[in-house]
């Protein structure tokens, strides 16, 4: 097993910039893949950015695609999310994810291992 600890959220004006970590601990964190997702009030989770196990691919949501770049250190069992260009509907609270596929899955029901979430608000 492994388990997740999210951190750098804050509050930031929109056009500004956060860079989200998620420490690993437990079983060797290059065995899983890492995704991020977020939740904002009354919704649904939804997928952010994926990234496999030793960092050669990505994959991101349509909705921060070009402004956010997922990825990972395997020698300090974290992974990493920058935000640039942050807009108000990017308000959530974001969460990193596990999982022991080698598929780039962005179901949230697929994914056993999760972190307690931080969050992220942006001011207009």
């Amino acid at each position: 097993q492994v388990q997740l600890v999210e951190s750098g959220g804050g509050l930031v004006q929109a056009g500004g910039s956060l860079r989200l970590s998620c420490a690993a601990s437990g079983r060797t964190f290059s065995s899983y893949a890492m995704a991020w997702f977020r939740q904002a009030p009354g919704k649904e989770r939804e997928f952010v950015a994926h990234i496999t196990r030793r960092g050669g691919s990505t994959y991101y949501a349509d909705s921060v695609k070009g402004r956010f770049t997922i990825s990972r250190d395997n020698a300090k069992n974290t992974g990493y999310l920058q935000m640039n260009s942050l807009k108000p509907e990017d308000t959530a609270v974001y969460y990193c994810a596990a999982d022991e596929s080698q598929l780039v899955r962005t179901d949230r029901r697929v994914y056993d291992y999760w972190g307690q979430g931080t969050q992220v608000t942006v001011s207009s």
